[in-house]
């Protein structure tokens, strides 16, 4: 009889590579179950549970409970996977003591207004590459997903999907999540560059750096006025 696990999993060569891939998905999609990964990854449950356990003993991911609007039946609560602030680290925390250090000093020496023109500048370099591509889209919808792409391209591993009240930008990574922890103006600086980007409000509703699973960012419902110009959909002036 074959063994109904995939190569990924087969091979033990391969299991650093296979929690890899797991650790990942957690980063891209999580708070997930493991049967999702074992879907979105082709290998088997119990696969699936000997990496997760393996995260879990290293204290790199956790879990909570699904929320109860999503069970089915009585049996036990399905259980979420989400890493932990060690296990986003295998996706680039590097340099978080020096940058923490160095904003200190700017702090310091040049006050409130040098660290948020510092956090400016570097949101500006972030997005002004992809800038162009952004503004050029005519819907909302559009810029989201125009900007959760530039973002993914940054190493953000961002989504945008609709909501129905509007769309809704999740950022699955967030490399600087330590230092803006300490120092907010890099979250709120970013915030205020999407606002222009996307031609509208937005609201932060959740960040990595205060310890929630995704960086969620809500950009409500608006319509396209004159010259792309756009309009909250509530029968509000223009922005």
């Amino acid at each position: 009889m074959k063994n109904a696990e995939t190569h990924l999993d087969a091979v033990p060569q391969h299991d650093g590579k296979t929690r890899r891939a797991v650790a990942r998905l957690l980063l891209e999609q999580g708070p997930v179950t493991a049967a999702g990964i074992a879907e979105e990854l082709g290998i088997s449950p119990t696969a699936v549970r000997r990496h997760i356990d393996g995260l879990l003993a290293d204290g790199e991911a956790t879990t909570r409970d699904a929320p109860r609007q999503t069970q089915r039946g009585r049996g036990r609560p399905a259980k979420l996977f989400l890493l932990t602030d060690a296990g986003r680290a295998r996706f680039g925390h590097a340099y978080d003591d020096l940058a923490v250090a160095a904003l200190r000093f700017l702090a310091q020496t040049g006050g409130e207004e040098a660290v948020r023109a510092f956090a400016q500048s570097r949101v500006d370099a972030l997005v002004d590459g992809h800038r162009s591509t952004i503004v050029a889209q005519v819907t909302p919808a559009e810029r989201a997903k125009a900007l959760a792409t530039a973002l993914t391209r940054e190493g953000y591993a961002a989504a945008a999907r609709n909501v129905g009240t509007g769309e809704q930008l999740c950022q699955h990574h967030c490399p600087v999540a330590h230092v803006a922890a300490e120092f907010p103006q890099l979250c709120e600086t970013e915030t205020e560059t999407f606002a222009n980007l996307l031609g509208t409000h937005v609201q932060r509703l959740a960040t990595i750096a205060r310890g929630h699973a995704v960086c969620t960012t809500h950009i409500p419902n608006v319509q396209t006025g004159s010259a792309g110009k756009l309009i909250p959909d509530d029968g509000g002036e223009p922005a």
